[in-house]
Protein backbone atom coordinates (compact mmCIF):
# COMPACT_ATOMS: atom_id res chain seq x y z
CA UNK A 1 0.00 0.00 0.00
CA UNK A 2 1.20 3.29 -1.12
CA UNK A 3 1.05 6.76 0.71
CA UNK A 4 0.13 8.47 -2.49
CA UNK A 5 -3.37 9.12 -2.57
CA UNK A 6 -5.93 9.19 -0.17
CA UNK A 7 -7.69 5.41 -0.12
CA UNK A 8 -10.90 4.85 -0.23
CA UNK A 9 -12.92 1.98 1.38
CA UNK A 10 -12.47 -0.38 -1.07
CA UNK A 11 -8.19 -0.15 -0.20
CA UNK A 12 -9.04 -0.06 2.99
CA UNK A 13 -10.59 -2.99 3.08
CA UNK A 14 -8.02 -5.18 1.03
CA UNK A 15 -5.52 -3.73 3.40
CA UNK A 16 -7.64 -5.82 6.52
CA UNK A 17 -8.28 -8.73 3.94
CA UNK A 18 -4.02 -9.16 3.44
CA UNK A 19 -3.76 -8.55 7.33
CA UNK A 20 -6.61 -11.89 7.86
CA UNK A 21 -4.42 -13.62 5.35
CA UNK A 22 -0.85 -13.00 6.76
CA UNK A 23 0.12 -11.18 4.03
CA UNK A 24 0.49 -7.95 5.72
CA UNK A 25 1.74 -7.57 9.19
CA UNK A 26 -0.78 -6.19 11.82
CA UNK A 27 2.83 -3.75 12.64
CA UNK A 28 2.24 -2.70 8.43
CA UNK A 29 -1.28 -1.97 8.87
CA UNK A 30 -1.11 -0.20 11.94
CA UNK A 31 1.84 2.28 10.48
CA UNK A 32 0.04 2.95 7.14
CA UNK A 33 -3.14 3.76 8.95
CA UNK A 34 -1.90 5.95 11.41
CA UNK A 35 -0.51 8.26 8.45
CA UNK A 36 -4.08 8.33 7.53
CA UNK A 37 -5.59 9.13 10.95
CA UNK A 38 -3.41 11.27 11.80
CA UNK A 39 -4.08 13.78 8.51
CA UNK A 40 -7.08 16.27 10.00
CA UNK A 41 -7.04 17.80 6.56
CA UNK A 42 -8.69 14.85 5.06
CA UNK A 43 -12.20 13.88 4.84
CA UNK A 44 -13.31 10.56 5.36
CA UNK A 45 -17.24 8.66 5.15
CA UNK A 46 -18.03 7.19 8.32
CA UNK A 47 -17.41 3.65 7.68
CA UNK A 48 -13.73 4.68 6.21
CA UNK A 49 -13.24 6.47 9.28
CA UNK A 50 -14.51 3.40 11.44
CA UNK A 51 -12.20 0.75 9.58
CA UNK A 52 -9.11 2.89 9.22
CA UNK A 53 -9.58 3.68 13.33
CA UNK A 54 -9.67 0.02 13.38
CA UNK A 55 -6.18 -0.92 11.35
CA UNK A 56 -4.44 2.16 13.57
CA UNK A 57 -4.02 -0.07 16.84
CA UNK A 58 -4.02 -3.34 15.36
CA UNK A 59 -0.48 -4.53 16.79
CA UNK A 60 -1.36 -3.22 20.20
CA UNK A 61 -0.09 -5.98 22.46
CA UNK A 62 -1.87 -7.26 25.52
CA UNK A 63 0.80 -6.91 28.02
CA UNK A 64 4.74 -8.04 28.36
CA UNK A 65 5.08 -10.90 26.52
CA UNK A 66 1.84 -11.81 25.61
CA UNK A 67 -0.37 -11.78 22.05
CA UNK A 68 -2.01 -8.87 20.22
CA UNK A 69 -4.94 -7.08 22.69
CA UNK A 70 -7.23 -7.74 19.34
CA UNK A 71 -6.88 -11.39 18.46
CA UNK A 72 -7.37 -13.01 15.06
CA UNK A 73 -10.79 -14.05 15.63
CA UNK A 74 -11.73 -10.23 16.09
CA UNK A 75 -9.83 -9.10 13.67
CA UNK A 76 -11.55 -11.56 11.26
CA UNK A 77 -14.71 -10.23 13.05
CA UNK A 78 -14.47 -6.39 11.89
CA UNK A 79 -13.43 -7.67 8.58
CA UNK A 80 -16.79 -9.70 8.48
CA UNK A 81 -18.42 -6.68 9.93
CA UNK A 82 -17.15 -4.04 7.13
CA UNK A 83 -17.85 -6.04 4.82
CA UNK A 84 -21.35 -6.31 6.03
CA UNK A 85 -21.50 -2.33 6.04
CA UNK A 86 -20.30 -2.02 2.93
CA UNK A 87 -23.12 -4.13 1.25
CA UNK A 88 -26.15 -2.56 2.92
Amino acid sequence: MSLSGQPGLDEVEALFEAVVEGRVSRDEADRWAAGWVADDSLVWDDLTRWALNLLYGIDLPAGPDEGYLHDDDQVREWLTELQRRKAS
